[in-house]
């Protein structure tokens, strides 16, 4: 029967169209298209933003259509690659979250905070690409829109349980379908054919020693959401502050003083966010 309502779940997820974004990044973009002057990196850089167009944007380039399935995991050469004409559709067939969805809000601001945090652990580690970690962390809760889109009508029950048993959303979600949205997330990577660094981050993110090609990939977006959820920066559906694996810190070679330097250097990056006006 469980069995049985996954697969349906699983059908009515693949089968999503259409993902709403923020109006103001959606503005924003529009706007910087419609200037002459404006660069693919003033442009990817707002897109990075948002996890819906970035989502969006990595979906179309790394389609068979393209030539490069599965191997962009940067905005910026997938807008050079898609070039304008081809982004301007896209954002021209993006709608707007409406007031329904104010929630989304926290989830997305929660977003752009693991992009910022997950990127800094890169940069700090000095790993190659820490803009490809940032997406990562981006996208490591686009289950959870894609969930609340396709299937509206599990949306309250999360909620309630989340609130009424004080679990974590992700042991609400197991409890209601089966699944968490870190496997809603496998679905999509797999179907929409995203590069398998971006795709086992955002698969294990909870779990990132179980990720097997790009473990420094899910051990960054785990690190990146941890510190995103102990400056309470946006909201991802409960008010837990998940459990730090500490053989994710170990594989990284993070050692406390590290960890602290990340929270000050973070804290900032945070305030500057907020002062974007975006929220």
């Amino acid at each position: 029967m469980m069995q049985d309502m996954r697969t349906e779940y699983k059908g009515r997820v693949l089968a999503v169209k259409n993902l709403p974004t923020l109006p103001k990044v959606l503005e924003e973009v529009t706007r910087l298209m419609e200037d002459p002057s404006t660069s693919t990196e003033q442009i990817a850089k707002v897109i990075t933003f948002d996890q819906v167009l970035s989502a969006k944007v990595l979906k179309m380039v790394n389609s068979p259509i393209y030539g490069f399935p599965g191997r962009i995991s940067s905005i910026q050469h997938a807008l050079v690659l898609l070039g304008f004409n081809v982004i301007r559709g896209l954002i021209i067939s993006t709608s707007v979250f409406d007031d329904m969805n104010k929630a989304m809000v926290g989830l997305w601001e929660h977003s752009v905070g693991c992009a910022l945090a997950s990127g800094e652990v890169a940069k700090t580690l000095g790993l190659k690409d820490p803009e490809e970690y940032a997406v990562a962390g981006l996208l490591h809760d686009l289950g959870k829109v894609v969930a609340a889109v396709q299937l509206p009508e599990i949306k309250p029950e999360l909620e309630k349980l989340v609130a009424t048993q004080d679990i974590t959303f992700l042991q609400a979600e197991k409890q209601l379908l089966g699944f968490g949205h870190d496997r809603v997330n496998a679905w999509l990577a797999l179907h929409w054919n995203l590069p398998p660094n971006i795709s086992e981050a955002i698969s294990y993110h909870h779990k990132p020693l179980s990720a097997q090609l790009y473990t420094k990939y899910a051990c960054v977006v785990h690190i990146g959401n941890f510190l995103t959820r102990v400056f309470e920066y946006g909201n991802g559906g409960d008010n837990n502050v998940p459990v730090l694996e500490p053989r994710a810190m170990k594989l990284l070679g993070i050692n406390q003083r590290m960890l602290e330097s990340l929270l000050d250097k973070l804290s900032d990056a945070f305030l500057e966010v907020s002062d974007l006006g975006f929220n």
